[in-house]
């Protein structure tokens, strides 16, 4: 394990995970939750946030760009993005909406354009896989071409199985486990 990850999953721990009975977007229950906005907008875990996804993603071919669902993704593609530059690396970001605009464009999807580009779709926290699948929906209806799904925290709830089934790698840098949650 890299020191940089360490310390990501040391301020995961800290500062990102609540105990108490929670209800999940997804509609499911738990008694613990991982709110990642706490670290993944934090100038200090940003950063590692970055480089501990590029370290994840690394092994892809020819991606171009990351992104997901506003808001939880955003955050994280921006990290990538930034921490990608320093390192020399070229990934753009982009954002997905919920729903298209009803103005100007009428985009769902944010940033560079993405038709036949490789990219990577975020998530800071996965459940269900249903937010990674919803952005790949939007996604392919503006022609890219979706090279995995790569996520901050797995909640080992069935998230990867729903993902890999629609045909998708998936690949997650910190699991329950590494929080003492599993």
């Amino acid at each position: 394990m890299t020191d940089t990850r360490q310390q990501l999953i040391a301020h995961i721990s800290a500062e990102a995970v609540f105990r108490g009975d929670f209800t999940l977007t997804s509609g499911k229950k738990a008694t613990y939750y991982v709110d990642l906005r706490k670290v993944s907008l934090d100038h200090r875990v940003a950063p590692l946030i970055g480089q501990v996804m590029l370290d994840l993603i690394a092994h892809i071919p020819d991606v171009t760009a990351v992104g997901g669902m506003t808001m939880g993704a955003d955050p994280v593609a921006a990290a990538i993005l930034h921490q990608g530059v320093a390192r020399g690396a070229a990934y753009d970001a982009f954002v997905v909406r919920k729903e298209p605009k009803d103005h100007g464009r009428g985009k769902q999807v944010e940033g560079p354009d993405l038709a036949g580009k490789r990219v990577v779709v975020l998530e800071d926290t996965s459940t269900t896989g249903g937010s990674p699948l919803a952005a790949i929906d939007a996604l392919l209806k503006v022609g890219a071409i979706i090279a995995a799904v790569a996520v901050v925290v797995d909640r080992n709830t069935g998230a990867r199985e729903v993902i890999e089934a629609a045909g998708y790698p998936y690949y997650a840098a910190i699991g329950l486990e590494d929080l003492g949650l599993n």
